[in-house]
C-alpha cells in the first residue's frame, strides 16, 4: 500500500479509564485502580439493574463487564454498588477537556462521548515535548494531578488508528500508552483473529466476514476491495481501508446525515406485564419525541417501535425483543403517531414481560402546514393542532412537566422521575 498521499498528522485518542467507577472511587478517597467498585443503574429486587461502569479490579475480582445486569453481580460486601451521577460525570468531563484545551486548540478538539476525546495535536504538540509519546505521558500526568484520574491514549497518524490504538494496546498497557503508525499495521494488527475487538466490526459484520472466507484482519487487508464493496457496499470499503490503516476524515467538516430521525428508548425500573401499563409508558415516549419533532417544524413518515423484553421472558421466549417500522403518511399529529405506535405494539406482543421500549420518527418532510383529512371534521382537526401546539409554547417556556397527562400519574407513569434524570439515568450529587 503507498501511503504517501495519505494523511499523515499525530492524533491523541484519550480515554478516562472506568470513568464513572474511577470518578465515585474519587470523591470517596479510594484509588480508581485499587477499589472494587460498580455503578449500577436501575437496581430492584428482580435483579434486572444495569452496570454502567466497574472499576478493574471489579472487572477482575468478580467478572463484572460494563453491560452486566444486576443478577449477574455477586453479593458480597468486598463490592462496592453505588447509583449513577451524571451530573458530576458531566462536570468531570468538563474539566478534562478542559485541561485538552491547554495542549490544542478549540478546532482540534472533538469529543467522542462522556469519557473519550479526540485530540488533534499535528500543529502543537512540538510546543510541550520531544516526541508525542512524551507529551501523552504529560497530558497523562496532568489529568492524574489535577484531577485524580487515570487516561489511556491511543496515538496514531490520523483518528481511526488513534482508537485502534487506545482500544487494541494501550488499554492492556502498563503505561495505558500505545502507538500505531502505517509502517506498524502490518505487524500490530494483522495478526488479530477476533474480529470483533476491532473498533467497529460488530457481530453480524464479523459473522457476514467470516462466510466470505475472512477470519483475521491480515485476510481482510488481502481481499479484493471491489469485491467487498460489491458484497458489502460502502461498509466494505470502510472495512478494507480500516486493516491498511487509512482514514481520510476531516474532523473539523461537519457531515449532515442524509436521512435524520428523532427518537427516544427507556430501560423501565421494573419488569412490565401490564398492557395498559406498557401502553402508558409508550404513549408518554411517542409524545415525548413528537414535541421535539414539531420543535423542528418537520412531519414523520416512518414510524419505528422497539420492544426489549426482560431477562426471564427473552430467555423463554427465545428472543430478546421485536422491532417494527409503518410507513404512514407524514403527519406530526400526536394523536395518529401514538395511535400508530400503539397498532405495532398491540400486533407483535403476546404478553412477554417488557423491560426496554424505543421510539423513533423517520422519513422528515418539512411541515408547511396542516393537511386536511377530507373524512374528518375540518373545524376539529384545527382546534386539535392549535391545542397540540399550545402546549408546545407552554412546556418549551416553562419544562416538560408544566403540563403533562393525567395518565401519566397513574401506576407504571415514568415521565414525571424521568423528568429529573440527566440521559436517562440519575443526576444527584451526593452518595445517597
Amino acid at each position: 500500500m503507498d501511503y504517501t498521499d495519505e494523511p499523515h498528522g499525530v492524533f491523541f485518542m484519550i480515554d478516562n479509564k472506568s470513568f464513572y467507577a474511577s470518578v465515585e472511587s474519587i470523591e470517596r478517597g479510594l484509588n480508581p485502580l485499587r477499589s472494587t467498585l460498580i455503578v449500577m443503574s436501575e437496581a430492584d429486587n428482580t435483579g434486572s439493574g444495569l452496570v454502567l461502569a466497574a472499576s478493574p479490579q471489579a472487572k477482575k475480582r468478580f467478572g463484572i463487564s460494563n453491560v452486566s445486569r444486576q443478577y449477574e453481580v455477586p453479593v458480597t460486601p468486598e463490592l462496592l454498588v453505588v447509583p449513577p451521577r451524571m451530573n458530576l460525570y458531566i462536570e468531570k468531563n468538563l474539566a478534562v477537556n478542559k485541561i485538552f484545551r491547554s495542549f490544542v486548540a478549540d478546532e482540534d478538539l472533538y469529543p467522542y462521548s462522556i469519557d473519550e476525546s479526540v485530540l488533534d495535536l499535528t500543529r502543537s504538540w512540538r510546543l510541550f515535548g520531544a516526541t508525542p509519546l512524551i507529551v501523552a505521558r504529560r497530558i497523562q500526568k496532568t489529568i492524574r494531578q489535577q484531577l485524580g484520574l487515570y487516561t489511556t491514549v491511543g496515538i496514531g497518524e490520523n483518528p481511526v488508528q488513534a482508537k485502534l490504538a487506545l482500544d487494541l494496546f494501550a488499554k492492556h498497557d502498563h503505561e495505558l500508552l500505545g502507538t500505531l503508525t502505517y509502517a506498524l499495521m502490518p505487524a500490530k494488527v494483522w495478526s488479530i483473529t477476533n474480529l470483533t475487538s476491532v473498533w467497529s466490526i460488530g457481530q453480524r459484520t464479523a459473522a457476514h466476514l467470516q462466510r466470505l472466507g475472512i477470519h483475521s484482519m491480515s485476510d481482510l487487508a488481502r481481499v479484493d476491495p471491489f469485491e467487498l464493496q460489491q458484497e458489502m457496499g460502502v461498509i466494505g470499503a470502510q472495512l478494507f481501508a480500516l486493516a491498511w490503516g487509512i482514514d481520510r476524515s476531516q474532523l473539523h467538516e461537519l457531515v449532515t446525515p442524509a436521512d435524520k430521525s428523532w427518537g427516544n428508548s427507556q430501560v423501565l425500573p421494573r419488569d412490565y406485564l401490564q398492557q395498559k401499563e406498557i401502553e402508558l409508558v409508550l404513549r408518554e415516549i411517542g409524545l415525548q419525541v413528537t414535541t421535539r419533532m414539531r420543535h423542528h417544524q418537520q412531519k414523520a413518515g416512518c414510524v419505528s417501535l422497539g420492544i426489549g423484553f426482560a431477562h426471564v421472558a427473552a430467555q423463554e421466549d427465545g428472543r430478546s425483543g421485536f422491532s417494527h417500522s409503518l410507513r404512514i403518511e407524514p403527519t406530526d399529529s400526536n394523536r395518529e403517531l401514538v395511535d400508530h405506535l400503539l397498532t405495532l405494539f398491540r400486533e407483535s406482543w403476546a404478553g412477554q414481560a417488557v423491560r426496554h421500549i424505543a421510539v423513533s420518527y423517520s422519513r422528515l418532510v418539512p411541515n408547511t402546514g396542516l393537511q386536511l383529512d377530507l373524512f374528518q371534521d375540518p373545524q376539529r382537526q384545527i382546534k386539535d393542532d392549535r391545542f397540540e401546539r399550545v402546549l408546545d409554547s407552554i412546556r418549551a417556556r416553562f419544562g416538560t412537566t408544566a403540563l403533562f397527562p393525567a395518565s401519566s400519574l397513574l401506576q407504571g407513569g415514568t415521565m414525571l422521575s424521568r423528568a429529573a434524570l440527566v440521559g436517562g439515568h440519575n443526576g444527584g450529587n451526593s452518595f445517597d
